[in-house]
């Protein structure tokens, strides 16, 4: 993967919070309710109950931990474009250089479902609370290797190095401003299988860390030890009935101004993350996103986007 022009593949995030609520016992892969998540965005004026119509199913494999005491938890949502249709309500407007603009419409997948070669790819990032954001991505290759870690947000391109985070905020990645404001999955060698993505959130500014036009290279040794320092994730849960739901105005808004904030009546993220802390100061976890030529496919060139 190349890694200026502040190009990159999806990632996700890790914040504080606590934990999920769920409804019922026998069935919470239908009933989880990520109220605690809604809570901590702002209220609007007509009501402060949280929306209630979007629930959760758990598909991680791992049992829920038996205590939630020092359990936060985080938002992501991944979005693939597909060409805008009539009907759509919401698009983003694409201008390439030495190119007709394109319009594109966003629609949510699951974090864990594999994606084709070439497909256009965005992320958004909420935090439940407020904290610094920082986003690490490794090549992973079929022997188990990776690649060295590379720092890809914060950049200034994006927000001008501004990566607060608070509760109702998305970051989006990469910004609707940027050109194009997608990134394109590509592998850079026959033997990639997958992105290693780190995130980290955390209460205060990361020392030693510079954010610069394009993505930098970070000590290996730095992000292991942010991730020893971050905890685990313990569960992941995806909504029901979102993976194929499209853009909405407010994420629009919310994304394109860091100053308009979500409420608690706005779609919540497609994914949420639990992840076991041993600190609130710091939270990582890691996940991978495969390539479709891990499974036999390829475009046939073999490179990433410019």
């Amino acid at each position: 993967m190349r890694r200026h022009r502040g190009v990159w593949h999806v990632c996700a995030l890790l914040i504080g919070l606590s934990p999920l609520v769920g409804r019922g016992q026998d069935d919470q892969a239908r009933s989880i309710v990520p109220e605690s998540f809604l809570k901590a965005r702002p209220a609007t004026p007509r009501t402060s109950t949280p929306n209630r119509g979007a629930t959760y199913r758990r598909v991680s494999r791992t049992p829920p931990p038996a205590q939630t005491k020092g359990v936060s938890e985080l938002g992501i949502t991944i979005w693939r474009l597909r060409p805008a249709s009539p009907g759509d309500a919401v698009r983003l407007l694409v201008q390439e250089p030495q190119a007709a603009a394109e319009q594109w419409t966003p629609e949510r997948v699951e974090a864990d479902k594999p994606l084709a070669v070439g497909d256009r790819v965005r992320v958004a990032i909420e935090s439940p609370r407020a904290g610094y954001l920082y986003v690490i991505d490794r090549e992973q290759y079929a022997d188990g290797t990776t690649s060295d870690p590379y720092l890809i947000f914060p950049t200034t391109r994006a927000r001008g190095g501004d990566n607060k985070v608070v509760p109702g905020r998305l970051t989006e990645i990469p910004a609707q401003t940027d050109a194009p404001p997608y990134f394109t999955l590509r592998a850079s060698r026959p033997d990639q299988i997958a992105e290693l993505i780190t995130v980290v959130v955390a209460q205060e500014r990361l020392p030693d860390v510079t954010p610069a036009a394009t993505a930098v290279r970070v000590n290996r040794e730095t992000v292991a030890a942010w991730i020893k320092g971050g905890g685990r994730v313990v569960e992941q849960l995806e909504m029901n009935g979102g993976a194929g739901r499209a853009w909405s105005e407010e994420e629009q808004r919310a994304g394109a101004d860091s100053t308009r904030l979500l409420t608690q009546h706005d779609p919540p993220p497609q994914t949420v993350f639990r992840v076991l802390t041993t600190s609130p100061a710091l939270v990582a976890a890691q996940f991978t996103l495969s390539h479709a030529n891990a499974r036999g496919v390829s475009d046939g060139t073999g490179r990433k986007p410019e």
